[in-house]
Formats: structure tokens, C-alpha cells, sequence
């Protein structure tokens, strides 16, 4: 079955006034029913007064109306059906009701075409077309050249009439010979029953061959009972190696579950230490990070000190130039009394003695004092300065260096003795 075919069936149909609507998709698995009614209505509309049975529930009742049908249209309409498609009820069926579709479709269009041809005939009985009949003029034509042909093929076959005549009288007065005719149907008897005896040998070597035949079929029928009953004595005993065959495959089926037990921790166990690295790998990245922020931040603070131990330093060599300048102003004030350190300092609470004018003992006395408060003073300096060096080598113990002293650079300290005056 084609779409054509489907296609058209269903136009044609529709152009004979079918009363149902036909679909393309209905003919894709079998519809007997449908087909049935198609058949029933094709049939009614060949012949009204035909009587076909319409009972379709069983299978003998659709075998019966399928061979009713056939036999009407064979009987009717000259259409020869195929029953087993029409059975079918599918596509392969649609073919086969084609046929019936086609005449009456045919027979529809003729008849049109007839009622179309004689209204054009009334209305052009006055008329005369010229056009029209040129090509009949021309087939008159072809037609009158052939009848002058034919006429003279006929007209030379006549002429030789005569010695055929003659021809045929002698060889119709001949007598026929007894022998010569005897001779004939005795070679043709001979070769007939040449014929018949080799018919009779091939039918007497079928016969052969058909018992040579049975006894084969009979030896292999006797081989496939004794390979038959083989295969159950096989299937029924049981091998020698069974027993180690299943012990091994349970050992083998113990062996791969440990394998995949081991292979699942292995894997588990490697993605643990990839994710145990690449922490390390952050943590390290960033202390690294904090580490170059702590530089950063210890070298801007020593950029800072040094910048302020430097103005310190310049303030301090300013002060001496002014007290020079001012030396001639305190030479002219009275002498007061002045302590001088007397000796170089050899440890913590060093005292100095000496000094470079006389004095009573309560002036030595508070003297000494003075010195030791100094003293005192300068060990706590010298305590916050270790415990801030100390800090400092705690947050950065590369960059250490050296930190200028608390409260600016100190004069360094003269050598006093009492051989100077």
C-alpha cells in the first residue's frame, strides 16, 4: 500500500457520496468492520437490488461475506478480488477495493462527461469551429493514404493468384502414398512410446528415491532420538571438577569483594589526602600572607622611627649651639655648685663622686641622691626598651634591627677625674 493509493481511495469515495468521513490513519491497523461497510455500500451501489449477507461477527460469517462479495463482483463487474487481502482489512485491502472505486468512479466521470458534451452541443448546434476539425481532416487523410497502400499490396498478391492456383490443385490431386503415411505414424508411435517409457523410469526412480529418502529421514530420526537421550545421561551426571569449579568461584567471588572493599577505601582515603594537602596548601598561602602584611606593616613603623629618631637627632645638635652661644652670658653669673661625674659607670646604681667646687656634706648628700634617682630611672628605660625588643622579635624575628633608644640619643659620657683642675 502506497499513500497514492490511499489518497486516491479516499477522494474517490468522497466523490462517490460515501456518507462517512475516511481518514488516512484508519487503514493502518486492520478495520474489518470498516472494510466490511465499504464493501457493503460499493456493492449496493453497483447493483441496489443485490442481496449480500451482513452478518460479520464470526469468523465464518466474514469468510462467508468476503467469498460473497468476491463472487458478485467476479460475476458482475468482471473484477477479480483477492480474498486474503480483503481479509487482511488493512492497507493490502484498500488495493483491492481501489478496483471497484475506480469503475464506479470512472463510470461517474463518463456519464458527466456525457451530460457536459450535449449541453455543449445544444448550445453550439448553430455554430460551426473550423478549428476543431482540423485534426479529423488530418487522421482522413493519414487513413485514405493507407487504404491506397494496402490496395495495391492486395492488387500484386491477386496477380500472382494464377500459379498459385495451379500449385495448389496439383499438390490437393496428388494421392497419398500407404507407405510412406504407415512409416510416419510409426515413427511417431515410436517416438510416443519412447516418451511413455521415460516416464515410467522417472516414476520408478521417484519411487526409489522417495524410499531412499525415507530410509535417510528414518537414520536421522534414529540419530537425533540416540543424541537425545546423550545429552540427558550428560545433563543428568555431574562432572568430577563441579565441586573445585563452585569452591573457586566462591573464593573468587570473596577475593572481589575485598578487592572492591579495599578499592573503595583506597580511593576514599586518597581523595582525604588531596583534601588534606590542599588545606595545608591554604593555610600555608596564608600565613604566608599575614607574614608579607606583618613585614609590610614592622617596616613602615621603622620608616616612621627612623624618621622621628632622625628630627631627634637634629634637635639635639641644635641645643649645643645655642649654649655656646650663650657661654659668654653664664661666665658672667655667679658660680654655682655643679656635680660631675667622676669616673665611667660600671654597672647599675654606679655612683659618681667628686666635684669641682667644696661643699658642705648635706650638698654631697643630695648630690648622691640625685644620682641614684637618675640611675633608677634610666634601668626602667632600659627594662621597657628589652621588653619591647623583645615583642618585636616575637612578631618578626627576620626583620630585626637596630631600634633607636627611648627618649632620643644620649650625650655620650666624658671621663671625669680630679687631675683636670
Amino acid at each position: 500500500m502506497s499513500f497514492r493509493d490511499l489518497r486516491n481511495f479516499t477522494e474517490m469515495m468522497r466523490a462517490l457520496g460515501y456518507p462517512r468521513l475516511i481518514s488516512m490513519e484508519n487503514f493502518r491497523t486492520p478495520n474489518f468492520s470498516l472494510v466490511a461497510e465499504i464493501l457493503k455500500w460499493l456493492v449496493k451501489r453497483y447493483e441496489p437490488q443485490s442481496d449480500v449477507p451482513t452478518d460479520v461477527d464470526t469468523e465464518a460469517d466474514r469468510i462467508f461475506f468476503i467469498k460473497a462479495v468476491a463472487q458478485f463482483m467476479a460475476t458482475k463487474a468482471h473484477i477479480k478480488l483477492n480474498t486474503k487481502r480483503l481479509y487482511q482489512a488493512d492497507g493490502y485491502a484498500v488495493k483491492e477495493m481501489l478496483k471497484i472505486t475506480s469503475v464506479l468512479y470512472s463510470a461517474m466521470k463518463t456519464k458527466q462527461m456525457a451530460l457536459g458534451d450535449k449541453v455543449e452541443q445544444d448550445n453550439s448546434k448553430f455554430k460551426f469551429d473550423l478549428g476543431s476539425r482540423i485534426s479529423d481532416l488530418k487522421a482522413a487523410r493519414q487513413l485514405a493514404s493507407e487504404v491506397t497502400s494496402k490496395g495495391a499490396s492486395l492488387y500484386d498478391l491477386l496477380g500472382k493468384e494464377v500459379d498459385l492456383r495451379e500449385m495448389r490443385s496439383a499438390a490437393i490431386a496428388r494421392p497419398l502414398e500407404i507407405n510412406e503415411t504407415e512409416k510416419a505414424l510409426r515413427a511417431a508411435i515410436k517416438e510416443v512410446l519412447k516418451s511413455v517409457d521415460k516416464t515410467k523410469d522417472m516414476l520408478n526412480n521417484v519411487v526409489s528415491d522417495e524410499a531412499t529418502l525415507d530410509g535417510k529421514i528414518e537414520k536421522k530420526k534414529q540419530e537425533l532420538e540416540r543424541n537425545r537421550k546423550r545429552l540427558q545421561t550428560l545433563q543428568s551426571v555431574r562432572p568430577a571438577f563441579m565441586d573445585e569449579y563452585e569452591k573457586i568461584e566462591e573464593d573468587l567471588q570473596k577475593h572481589y569483594e575485598t578487592y572492591v572493599e579495599k578499592f573503595r577505601n583506597l580511593s576514599f582515603l586518597e581523595s582525604q589526602l588531596n583534601e588534606y594537602h590542599r588545606l595545608e596548601q591554604e593555610r600555608f598561602e596564608e600565613a604566608e600572607n599575614t607574614l608579607r602584611l606583618m613585614q609590610n606593616k614592622l617596616r613602615e613603623e621603622e620608616r616612621e622611627l627612623m624618621k622621628s629618631s632622625l628630627k631627634d637627632e637634629d634637635s639635639d645638635i641644635d641645643v649645643p649651639e645655642d649654649e655656646g652661644s650663650d657661654s659668654d652670658m653664664e661666665e658672667l653669673r655667679p658660680a654655682k655648685p655643679h656635680l660631675t661625674r667622676n669616673g665611667l659607670m660600671t654597672g647599675r646604681g654606679a655612683r659618681f663622686i667628686g666635684n669641682m667646687q667644696g661643699g658642705d656634706s648635706d650638698e654631697t648628700e643630695d648630690s648622691e641622691i640625685d644620682v641614684d634617682e637618675d640611675d633608677e630611672e634610666d634601668d626602667e628605660g632600659e627594662e621597657e626598651e628589652s621588653k619591647d625588643l623583645e615583642d618585636d622579635s616575637l612578631e618578626d624575628p627576620i626583620s630585626r634591627g637596630p631600634r633607636p633608644s627611648r627618649g632620643g640619643m644620649r650625650p655620650p659620657l666624658l671621663e671625669e677625674s680630679d687631675n683636670d683642675f
